[in-house]
C-alpha cells in the first residue's frame, strides 16, 4: 500500500533532514522532487497543482518552526499539506430512528459484494446488530454470495429471489430486517460493467424509497483515475456521503487516495487492505500521512497487536520471561502472536523509520512454520528443559518435523541466545516490556 509514494516521499524526507538552511533553492528542489512523486503515483493533476501551489506559499518566507531544524520544519509542512489534501476523519452516519441504512454502490468488479461483508464484520465488532440486503435483481448469484458472506460473520442476510423489481424488494427485505431489531442494513446493489441509465434510476429510486444515511460508493484502487471518474458520475446522480477503497494493499501508487477527497468533495471512509474478511480499515487521514511520509504507522500496528494477542497468554508469558523461565513453548505462542498480525513484511512497515528501508524485504513465513514444527515434535519435557536434547533426540525431532537436524540446531541456538539475553537484562534491570520478541527468521 503507497510503496510507491512512500519510497518517493522517504527519499524527500531524508534528504530534508540533512538540510541546514530554509532557503528558495531548498524550497525549490523540495517542491520539484514532491511534483515528480506526485506525478508518478498517478494523483489528479489538478490536486497536484493546487497541493504544490498551497505549499509553496507557506514555505516562502517561512520561520524555522521552534524546535524543529529547517529539514523538520519543511517535513512538518508537507506533512500538514498531504493531511489537508486527505480531509478530515469521516465517521459512518447514524439514523436517528434505527435502523441505520448504508446503501453500497458501484460497478461490477471493485468488491462490493465482498466489502458489504467487510463493513458488517466490522459494525459487529463495534457491538451493533447488523444485516444485509442484495438488492441485485438480475444477478441471482449475487445475492447468495452475500448470504454466504453472511454466514461466514454470523450476521443475518435478507434475500428475495421472487421478486424482480429491486425497488419493491429493497422495501421488501428492509421491512423483514426492521423486524428483526437491527441498528445496521447494509444494501448491496446491483452493479454495471459500466454506467447506464437504467442502473443509475433504479439507484435513485431505491435511495427515495429508503433515505439511506449512508450512501458509500466502492471504487478499486487499482482503476486509479478512472474510478475517479465514475465515482463523479454516481455522485452527480445518487449524491455520494463518502467512498471505500478496496484492494489498496495492490496498489502500490497511491493516487487514488491522494485525489477522491479534492475531485469528488466526499471523504474516504474506509479502506480494504486485503483479501481476508478481517482486512478492512477505518480511514484515519493521519495515519495515512504519517504512512506516506515513511513515517510509519504506529497506532494502527498497535490496534492490530491488541486485536491479536491474547492479553492474558502475553501477562503469564512477561511473568515467565521477568523471572527468566522462558521457555520452548513460549516462543511458539510469540510466533503465533506475530503471525497472527499478518504478513510480517506488513507489519514491519508500520514501524516507524522501516518502511522505506524495507520495501524490497521478503519475509520467509515458512521459517515460522518449521519453527514451530520442530518445537511441536518435542515432548513436553524436552519444550521445558532443552539442554537434554542430544544427538539421538536431536534425529527424532527432525524426522518428526520434516526438517534437518541443522534446522533443530539453529532453533536450539536462537532459543539459548534468547534465553542469555534475558537473564542479561533482567540482572540489568532493563527489562520493562511486556514480552521480547524473539529474533525473526528473515
Amino acid at each position: 500500500m503507497f510503496e510507491l509514494l512512500t519510497e518517493r516521499f522517504s527519499g524527500i524526507v531524508e534528504k530534508l533532514k540533512r538540510v541546514k538552511r530554509l532557503d528558495e533553492k531548498t524550497v525549490e528542489e523540495a517542491l520539484k522532487d514532491i511534483r515528480r512523486a506526485l506525478i508518478e503515483a498517478d494523483v489528479n493533476i489538478e490536486v497536484i497543482k493546487s497541493f504544490l501551489d498551497d505549499l509553496k506559499q507557506k514555505l516562502v518566507g517561512q520561520e524555522v518552526i521552534k524546535g524543529l531544524n529547517a529539514g523538520e520544519t519543511v517535513i512538518k509542512l508537507i506533512y500538514d499539506e498531504v493531511l489537508n489534501i486527505l480531509g478530515e476523519e469521516a465517521p459512518l452516519q447514524r439514523s436517528e430512528k434505527p435502523p441505520t441504512v448504508i446503501m453500497l454502490v458501484g460497478l461490477q468488479g471493485t468488491g462490493k459484494t465482498t466489502t458489504a461483508g467487510k463493513l458488517a464484520k466490522w459494525l459487529k465488532s463495534k457491538g451493533y446488530k447488523v444485516g444485509l440486503v442484495s438488492t441485485d435483481v438480475r444477478r441471482p448469484a449475487a445475492g447468495k454470495q452475500l448470504c454466504t458472506l453472511a454466514k461466514t460473520i454470523d450476521v443475518p442476510c435478507f434475500i428475495d429471489e421472487e421478486e424482480k423489481d429491486a425497488v419493491r424488494l429493497t422495501e421488501k427485505v428492509i421491512q423483514k430486517a426492521k423486524e428483526a431489531g437491527l441498528s445496521h442494513i447494509i444494501l448491496d446493489t446491483a452493479g454495471r460493467l459500466h454506467i447506464d441509465q437504467e442502473l443509475m434510476d433504479e439507484l435513485v429510486h431505491i435511495k427515495e424509497k429508503v433515505n439511506p444515511s449512508e450512501i458509500l460508493y466502492v471504487a478499486d484502487a487499482m482503476q486509479g483515475q478512472d474510478a475517479i471518474s465514475t465515482a463523479e458520475e454516481f455522485h452527480n446522480r445518487v449524491g455520494l456521503t463518502g467512498v471505500i477503497l478496496t484492494k489498496l494493499d495492490g496498489d502500490a501508487k497511491g493516487g487514488i487516495a491522494l485525489s477522491v477527497r479534492k475531485v469528488i468533495g466526499v471523504p474516504i471512509k474506509f479502506i480494504g487492505v486485503g483479501e481476508k474478511i478481517e482486512d478492512f480499515q477505518q480511514f484515519h487521514p493521519d495515519r495515512i500521512a504519517q504512512r506516506i511520509l515513511g513515517l510509519g504507522d504506529i497506532q494502527t500496528l498497535l490496534e492490530k497487536m491488541q486485536t491479536a494477542i491474547d492479553e492474558k497468554k502475553a501477562e503469564e508469558m512477561a511473568k515467565r520471561v521477568m523471572n527468566a523461565e522462558f521457555t520452548l513453548d513460549d516462543l511458539k505462542q510469540q510466533l503465533q502472536m506475530i503471525r497472527n498480525l499478518g504478513p510480517l513484511e506488513n507489519v514491519l512497515k508500520m514501524i516507524p523509520g522501516l518502511g522505506s528501508k524495507i520495501k524490497d524485504l521478503k519475509v520467509d513465513e515458512k521459517q515460522f512454520i518449521r519453527i514451530e514444527a520442530i518445537i511441536n515434535s518435542m515432548t513436553p519435557e524436552e519444550r521445558a528443559n532443552p539442554h537434554i536434547i542430544n544427538g539421538s533426540r536431536k534425529r527424532r525431532i527432525a524426522r518428526g518435523s520434516g526438517t534437518t537436524i541443522m534446522d533443530v540446531n539453529r532453533v536450539l541456538k536462537q532459543y539459548k541466545e534468547m534465553k542469555k539475553m534475558m537473564k542479561k537484562m533482567k540482572k540489568s534491570g532493563k527489562m520493562k516490556l511486556p514480552f521480547n520478541m524473539p529474533n525473526l527468521p528473515f
